[in-house]
């Protein structure tokens, strides 16, 4: 796999930072710094390999967490499904097809309304020109809420499901 479709992958595990629950998560800008391990990656290493961290922003509304109580992976033909909030955050599945094809186990919990950690876990196949490649990999983020104000950073748009 080239170093161009590991970091678009890498940009897109970025987002699949799940945050916690939308009735005590303020809405606004939100600093995620992310690091992600392959446990299989699609050039066919099934040796362990993390990556180094990475951080991003991103600007969620109160419209967004109130509907899935997390910041969800911005991956096209990618759903939610089983999303369940709890007292003290967020857990869910997310199915998809397309390029990539699977399935991720999404969990977060958040320690007050400005401070939250995540853990997604993949598990299925990356198209890698004319193949499908099986991929796994487990991404683990902190964020901090970085204030109400996102700048020039464009909310999260709402997903169609």
């Amino acid at each position: 796999m080239g170093k161009r479709s590991r970091m678009r992958v890498v940009g897109c595990v970025f987002a699949l930072t799940v945050f916690a629950v939308a009735q005590t998560r303020k809405p606004g800008l939100w600093e995620l710094t992310t690091t992600t391990t392959w446990q299989q990656s699609p050039s066919g290493n099934a040796a362990p390999s993390a990556g180094a961290p990475h951080t991003a922003q991103f600007c969620v509304t109160q419209q967004y967490f109130d509907k899935y109580g997390a910041i969800l992976p911005p991956i096209n033909g990618c759903r939610v499904t089983n999303l369940v909030k709890k007292a003290n955050g967020v857990t869910g599945e997310m199915a998809c097809t397309g390029t990539m094809t699977g399935k991720m186990s999404l969990e977060s919990l958040y320690s007050d309304g400005e401070h939250a950690t995540g853990k997604i876990h993949f598990t299925g196949s990356m198209q890698v020109g004319a193949d499908k490649k099986p991929v796994e990999w487990t991404s683990a983020s902190s964020g901090v809420y970085k204030g109400g104000d996102c700048g020039a950073v464009k909310p999260l748009p709402m997903r169609e499901e």
